[in-house]
C-alpha cells in the first residue's frame, strides 16, 4: 500500500509539472494535466494515506471530550509541579 501511495504522489507531481511545462498553444491540454495531478493528490493519494495511517487507532483518543480535558489538565499540573 505504501508503494502505491508513493507512486500516485510521484505521478501526480509529474503530471502537474508537465502541465506547467507545456507550450502556450496547448492551454487546454495543460489544464487537464494540472487538474489530473491535483485530483490524484487530493482525492486519491491523501485519502489512501489517511486510511493507511489511521488503521488501528481509536478516534476517541483524538477527540476533545470531558475525559480527555481532565487528563490534559492533570498532565499539565503534574508538569508544573515537577518544574
Amino acid at each position: 500500500m505504501k508503494y502505491i501511495i508513493v507512486l500516485i504522489v510521484i505521478a501526480s507531481f509529474a503530471s502537474i509539472i508537465y502541465g506547467f511545462s507545456l507550450k502556450e498553444e496547448q492551454v487546454d491540454l495543460s489544464h487537464k494535466f494540472i487538474g489530473g495531478g491535483v485530483v490524484g493528490l487530493f482525492l486519491v493519494a491523501m485519502p489512501l494515506f489517511l486510511i493507511k495511517e489511521s488503521k488501528g487507532k481509536k478516534m476517541k483518543d483524538y477527540m476533545l471530550t470531558e475525559e480527555n480535558i481532565r487528563k490534559m489538565n492533570a498532565k499539565e499540573k503534574e508538569n508544573t509541579d515537577n518544574q
